[in-house]
């Protein structure tokens, strides 16, 4: 597969995502939604390996790299589907912009080859004060705001440990085998929590929130996962972590038409700082960089 090909899948997809995030939950409460999701993910992704021929490899590095990759998909989806209930869902993808920094910072202590240079450090922080732009807008949030952005930012920092830690584990095996051992892990504990919170099966399912979970279980899950898994095998981790630094912009764009969520001019000027430490970031790359 075209790893820029692939890349661009990954943009594509985590930009639509935290809409259906918040779709997802809408009558029928948010645990269920992210269980039912991963669940028919994991099915799909076990299927479509099968399919293509191929095993789940059980050797340590492989076993590793299921762990991680499960563990991660729990930790990280877990606070942003709680989240998505109290905040837009543009917010989401904004917040989710911070994951070069936290990555990087991770990478330079775990992952060889990985620096951070004045002009990369530079792209980042001009990246932050874009997202900072953007919600210097929100001067009106509910009780439960703050507490959201948090809850999103721990998502960040997991997300981020897992993409390190499959990285340095390098675990030879195709990206739909480690989206099928990463989902066959999160599945079953995402079922378990949904137990633990007092289970009940909504009367009726609306068909958006339907839709949306069929969505995210074949786009989301499957489909982006091992696109995700397929471009971080090849790319280094700090530049796979820089599609959260364009996913904002068409996000809020998204939410704005979809679910009338608010963008004015200084939402815009933040999109275009992103973008503008993304380029920097981008400029001038060493070969191997």
């Amino acid at each position: 597969m075209s790893v820029p090909l692939a890349y661009i899948g990954v943009i594509m997809i985590w930009s639509t995502t935290p809409l259906a995030i918040l779709w997802s939950g809408e009558g029928a409460g948010f645990i269920f939604g992210l269980a039912s999701r991963m669940s028919i993910g994991a099915i799909l992704a076990l299927l479509t390996a099968a399919v293509f021929g191929y095993r789940l490899k059980r050797n340590r590095p492989a076993l590793q790299a299921y762990m991680t990759a499960g563990l991660g998909i729990y930790g990280s989806m877990l606070p942003v589907y709680w989240a998505a209930q109290y905040i837009p869902s543009g917010w989401v993808s904004l917040l989710f912009g911070m994951t070069p920094l936290f990555t990087s910072l991770m990478a330079l202590r775990h992952l060889e080859g990985e620096t951070l240079t004045a002009r990369k450090l530079t792209g980042m922080l001009l990246g932050v004060a874009g997202l900072a732009a953007i919600f210097a807008t929100a001067i009106e949030i509910n009780s439960h705001a703050a507490a959201g952005i948090c809850a999103v930012l721990l998502s960040v920092v997991i997300h981020s440990a897992s993409a390190v830690g499959i990285k340095r584990i390098n675990a030879d095996i195709p990206s739909i085998v480690l989206t099928s051992g990463g989902l066959a892990i999160a599945a079953p504990l995402l079922l378990v929590t949904w137990l633990l919170a007092g289970p009940s099966l909504p009367a009726e399912i609306p068909a958006k929130t339907a839709g949306a979970i069929i969505y995210l279980a074949i786009f989301g899950s499957v489909l982006g996962f091992a696109l995700y898994y397929h471009v971080l095998k090849h790319v280094q981790a700090t530049r796979v972590a820089l599609i959260t630094l364009i996913t904002p912009v068409m996000a809020l764009m998204l939410g704005h038409i979809l679910n009338d969520e608010p963008l004015n001019g200084k939402i815009v000027t933040g999109a275009f700082m992103i973008l503008a430490g993304l380029l920097l970031f981008e400029s001038k790359r060493r070969p191997g960089k």
